[in-house]
């Protein structure tokens, strides 16, 4: 049997869950948002407390990746993925999640050779490629404000 682009991309519309474009971008919105809301408050809390907002910001960065880190490791930051899709994934949270989710399944191979090794799986792309992007901003707004 042939099977052609057509004939395959049919077979895999019936196989695929179908996904409700304006839900999942509605829970995403709101679990993203959520997240983003808490990290506002927290910010919030310790200016409040009387640090400066460079103190305030760093404790509060470090808390929702503690916070985040705590959630992967009970399991609990997978589920709410499952609904909130992207807007569990683009916080600092998503971050420590995707670095902490690799640290977990790694270390049955030991320190070194598992967590050491494979600890930035997932996360190495986003630090190269985050890096990349920033030096070319920083190039690009260079020579737009000292060039021209």
């Amino acid at each position: 049997m042939q099977i052609t682009p057509e004939l395959y991309q049919d077979m895999q519309k019936q196989v695929l869950p179908q996904s409700n474009v304006k839900v999942n971008t509605l829970k995403a919105f709101l679990i993203g948002g959520s997240i983003c809301t808490i990290g506002q408050l927290l910010l919030n809390g310790f200016l409040n407390l009387g640090f400066t907002q460079e103190i305030a910001a760093g404790w509060t960065s470090i808390t929702l990746v503690l916070c985040s880190a705590v959630l992967t490791g009970f399991g609990l930051y997978e589920r709410m993925a499952r609904h909130g899709g992207a807007g569990t994934l683009v916080p600092i949270t998503g971050f420590a999640n995707a670095i902490a989710s690799s640290a977990i399944e790694a270390k049955t191979e030991g320190y070194v050779l598992g967590i050491g090794t494979k600890i930035f799986t997932i996360a190495g792309p986003v630090i190269l490629y985050g890096c990349t992007a920033s030096a070319i901003y920083g190039i690009i707004y260079f020579i737009v404000q000292f060039v021209i």
